[in-house]
């Protein structure tokens, strides 16, 4: 199957970023220092750390779906890189911007390797 060994690194690098949105997330509800002085798109930093967490745990359902090889993890992980872009770009304002364009950058490779995800090309005579 054609991008079957890039899917596999792109599962690994889904649950990686899902577990770092948890965490993220997780930062953002308890008011950790990481975030002061922080402009928000939404009503709050919980309101912005629930959300954070809620598109984690899709992300890491995606990732082990894909790593058994579900459909479901491919749409799913697609969906939630889509997500997980908007929702870095949205945070990119905060102290810390570097940390939201690397999310940002990996939710763009992990949508890349899951569309190119497909049946193995027929070799030519």
């Amino acid at each position: 199957m054609k991008g079957a060994g890039r899917a596999v690194f792109v599962a690994i690098l889904l649950l990686i970023i899902g577990t770092l949105n948890i965490i993220y997330g997780f930062a953002a509800i308890g008011n950790a220092h990481f975030f002061n002085n922080t402009q928000y798109v939404f009503s709050s930093l919980h309101t912005w750390g629930w959300i954070t967490v809620i598109v984690g745990v899709i992300q890491l359902t995606g990732g082990f779906s894909l790593m058994v090889g579900g459909g479901y993890g491919r749409l799913i992980g697609i969906i939630s890189a889509i997500i997980g872009a908007f929702e870095s770009l949205l945070s990119v304002g905060g102290t810390h911007p570097w940390w939201s364009l690397a999310i940002f950058a990996l939710c763009i490779y992990v949508l890349h390797g899951l569309l190119i995800l497909g049946e193995e090309e027929p070799v030519g005579a």
